[in-house]
This record gives C-alpha cells, structure tokens and sequence, in this order.
C-alpha cells in the first residue's frame, strides 16, 4: 500500500508500484544511473534502499543491465527491450527537428536585428536632450537674427578699407599701451623697491593708480590680442626682409 513520507507531499511507492516505477524511468532516461541517483530523480517515492533492491531484482531478471566500477554499480535499461524506432517515424522526427533548427536561426536572426536597433535607440538622445538641443539652436537662431537687424534696415556697412584701418590702429596703439605700461612697471619697481608692500599699496591709491584686473589679464590671453600679436609680428618679419 502506497503512504506518504513524514513533512512531504511525495506519494511513497511500494511493491509493483515501485519496481514499475524504477523500470519506466530508467527507459525514458535510457542512461545509466546509481541507486542513489535513482532515488534521487525520483523525489524520494522509493527509499534509496528500496530502490537498491529493485535494481538489483530488475538486472537479474534481465529488464535492466547492471555494470559494476569498483565498488559502484550503474544501472541502465536493456537495450533489448527497448522499441525500436521505425524508420518513417525517424524520417518525420529528423524532418520535425530541422524545421525547429530553422525556425530558431530565423528567431535568432530577428532578436539580432532587434538587438542592434536597441543599442541604436539607446545611443540617441532623450526626449529631454532634444528639447535642450532645439533650446539652444533657437537661442543661437534668435542672436544670429539680431545680429541681421541693422543691415536689413539699411545700416551702412564697414568696408574693407575701414576694417584695414581698425586693426592698423588697434595694433598700434596696443603696441604704444604695452610700451608706456612697460615704463611704468620699471620706474615704479625703481620707486618702491625699498617700501613695505603696505606703504607702496597707499602710494599707488594717493596717485590714482592701479595694477591690471583679472578681466584685463584674461583680455591679454584671449583671442583677440593672440592674433593681434601674431599680426603684429608677422608685419615686423616683413619690414626686416
């Protein structure tokens, strides 16, 4: 009679139960098995002592084979008594299994475009990076526009030669402010080079004076300057040849 065992919802086989139980498995498995393997797969139905006997009582009547490696034995279905497969159910399961391989490189194919689209997808801007984006090129659009309001309304335009003349006397008189600021540092190191820093801070504020601002330096390294002194220069290398 079949019971339970204690703490579990597994039905505990007995007798014929049991044996047909250890016989169908080990022909649906078709491999070999130890004892405790057997028990095992079979979720505790049959006691791993029990199903050591019912191996044994199966191989010595011939349902299944028993092969001894040392001091273990496996146990697996006879071979004989398996059905064989007929040759037009083989024929219909190889047909079968190839459509299945082709179904699943055609999926496989799908889920590698997908993937691709995806990484595509994820590697462009959100819907939050494109209304920046367009924020910032309608700015760009809206100070480029005004920039285009005095020449529609007839605004006179700057002529080259006018141009010409701007830089001639921006380099000019930077040349003459870099000259002058160059005289003033040296006469003033000559003036305070024996006075407390304190004492040269008031001199300089009785005069009226002052040294140049971070916004003056930065102008100096700035572009504009940069590419006046490259001017500059070459029109010197010009004059010497």
């Amino acid at each position: 009679m079949a019971s339970k065992a204690k703490g579990s919802d597994v039905k505990v086989l007995k007798g014929q139960e049991a044996e047909d139980a250890i016989l169908q498995y080990l022909k649906r498995m078709n491999r070999p098995f130890g004892a405790v393997d057997v028990a095992a797969n079979l979720k505790g139905a049959v006691p791993k002592a029990t199903t050591q006997k019912i191996l044994a009582a199966l191989a010595e009547k011939g349902e299944i084979v028993q092969k001894t490696y040392g001091k273990t034995s496996f146990f697996v279905a006879n071979q004989a008594s398996i059905d064989a497969v007929p040759a037009d159910k083989l024929t219909e399961l190889e047909a079968e299994c190839k459509t299945v391989e082709d179904n699943n490189n055609v999926l496989a194919a799908e889920v590698k475009a997908i993937t691709a689209e995806l990484s595509k997808l994820k590697n462009c801007p959100t819907d939050e990076e494109l209304e920046a984006q367009i924020a910032s090129t309608n700015q760009g659009v809206t100070q480029l526009t005004e920039r285009l309001i005095p020449l529609r309304s007839g605004a006179p335009l700057i002529s080259a030669e006018e141009l010409v003349k701007i830089d001639a006397d921006w380099a000019k008189w930077r040349q003459e402010w870099i000259r002058r600021r160059k005289v003033f540092m040296t006469f003033w190191q000559l003036a305070t080079d024996s006075l407390p820093p304190q004492e040269a801070e008031t001199l300089l504020e009785d005069l009226g004076m002052e040294f140049d601002t971070t916004e003056h330096k930065t102008l100096e390294k700035g572009p504009l300057c940069a590419i006046q002194g490259t001017n500059a220069r070459s029109n010197l290398k010009r004059k010497r040849e």
